[in-house]
């Protein structure tokens, strides 16, 4: 993407999470015009060029939803991941898919023995269709875009205007939580999950997406940029959404950020020369330095009480038994679940329910890995293994993706605090399995279905 459009796109965003702000109402009409633009684009485009659009769409899709939700700017609570959905089949319909995801086609077939088991043991007070669909939509979302995505062969160029659609709304999502709050230290008065910091919506979710902008801004600092004054607003950037995930007071989408990072880092220093080697040296330095001064500043807007979040001590300086902050107890109860039913689970959207009537507490684990082998028992694990092992079989035949780890680890680690209650676990994870080149040639598959 050349500069001029990326700075013009950059700049409309930035708007655009102004007028979000001072006009929620706003957010209604933007999304129908997002959803009517790209079927548009993807209708339009030639067969060749399909696939690249339906990435572009995906990608601002996932970006833009947490920023919705905040605004109350979707037609319902899951649009977005029926929408990545929606743009995927049209893409599986008009150019198939690599016979080698065909794993993922069983991933997804695996799921269902456990809706019947759901269907006949669900309560009558409980709205079956919606406690299926919402927990199913993440699930069903990744396997379809895994299934699209595997194979899919793009340019360095197109992948960093994938990337850039993904972080626009991101951008948009950073200005909308700065101009809700621009003065965190009037808010922070202790070290729990700060709702005021977070644009008024969940911290878990909004850092999470904040997160995910600190690790792309991060790729294009030292992967996509190719002149200093990007490169330094990349910096600028980074130091924004780092500073406003890290005084959510939420850890988890701060923790991933890093270690996406790191596996970014080390995967990319392995794949340049020595040359570049020095040259990324001193651009880990000047990293660190802005990482540094973030850290510091957090510290002082907080009052001091980011330091013993991240201490895992409470407002009075005392250091919590527990850093899962009970996490880890929903855990175990999910898992007892699964011993008492290990053929078929519990059924989908029982292990909530099943968790309430037991012990009165009525508190989601956040956590797919124990949610999947609860409700669908040994399929479960089955599917589970599907998801982990495919990609890295994947990545013996395929290694130009520098960002394939980061990718993988995003969604790895996201499921294992934040579920699947948003887009952006299942498609990042698709993401990992694109071919990226350095060719100029269009997109294109093996296809085993048109």
């Amino acid at each position: 993407m050349q500069q001029k459009k990326y700075l013009k796109l950059l700049g409309l965003h930035v708007l655009l999470g102004v007028v979000l702000y001072f006009f929620n109402v706003f957010g209604n009409i933007y999304f129908y015009c997002l959803t009517i633009y790209f079927f548009i684009q993807i209708i339009n485009a030639k067969k060749s060029k399909k696939s690249f659009e339906i990435l572009k769409a995906c990608a601002y899709v996932l970006g833009v939803e947490v920023l919705l939700r905040m605004t109350g700017g979707v037609l319902f609570y899951e649009a977005n991941k029926y929408l990545v959905i929606v743009f995927v089949l049209m893409g599986l319909f008009s150019n198939g898919f690599n016979k080698k995801a065909a794993l993922y086609l069983l991933y997804i077939f695996l799921l269902i023995p456990s809706v019947y088991v759901s269907l006949s043991m669900l309560d009558v007070d409980t709205n079956i269709r919606k406690a299926i669909a919402f927990n199913l939509s993440g699930p069903v979302c990744l396997g379809v875009s895994a299934l699209f995505c595997f194979g899919v062969k793009v340019t360095k160029n197109q992948f960093e205007t994938i990337i850039n659609y993904c972080l626009f709304p991101l951008i948009s999502t950073l200005v909308y939580v700065i101009l809700y709050n621009p003065n965190v230290s009037q808010i922070a008065t202790g070290t729990a999950s700060n709702f005021s910091a977070s644009g008024g919506f969940g911290p878990n979710q909004v850092s999470t997406v904040l997160g995910l902008g600190i690790f792309l801004t991060t790729a294009r600092f030292f992967y996509f940029s190719q002149t200093k004054f990007l490169r330094y607003l990349d910096l600028l950037f980074i130091l924004l959404f780092s500073f406003r995930a890290i005084v959510t007071f939420s850890r988890g989408g701060v923790f991933t950020a890093i270690i996406m990072i790191i596996a970014f880092i080390f995967t990319y220093y392995k794949s340049i020369s020595k040359k570049n080697k020095n040259k990324m040296l001193v651009s880990i330095v000047l990293f660190l330095i802005v990482g540094f001064i973030t850290w510091g500043i957090s510290i002082a807007q907080t009052n001091g009480f980011i330091e013993k979040r991240y201490t895992n001590k409470n407002a009075a300086g005392k250091e919590k038994k527990d850093i899962t902050t009970g996490r880890g107890d929903l855990f175990f109860l999910e898992f007892e679940e699964f011993l008492n039913n290990p053929f078929f689970g519990v059924g989908v959207g029982r292990v909530k329910n099943i968790r309430f009537q037991k012990t009165g507490i009525h508190a989601a684990s956040h956590n797919e890995m124990s949610r999947i082998i609860a409700e669908h028992g040994l399929l479960g694990i089955l599917s589970f293994l599907i998801l982990v092992l495919t990609p890295l079989f994947f990545r013996l035949g395929c290694r130009k993706n520098v960002l394939f780890y980061s990718f993988y680890l995003f969604w790895l680690i996201t499921i294992n605090h934040s579920a699947m209650r948003i887009a952006a676990p299942a498609f990042v994870y698709a993401l990992s399995l694109l071919n990226v080149s350095h060719e100029k040639s269009p997109l294109h598959r093996k296809s085993v279905i048109s």
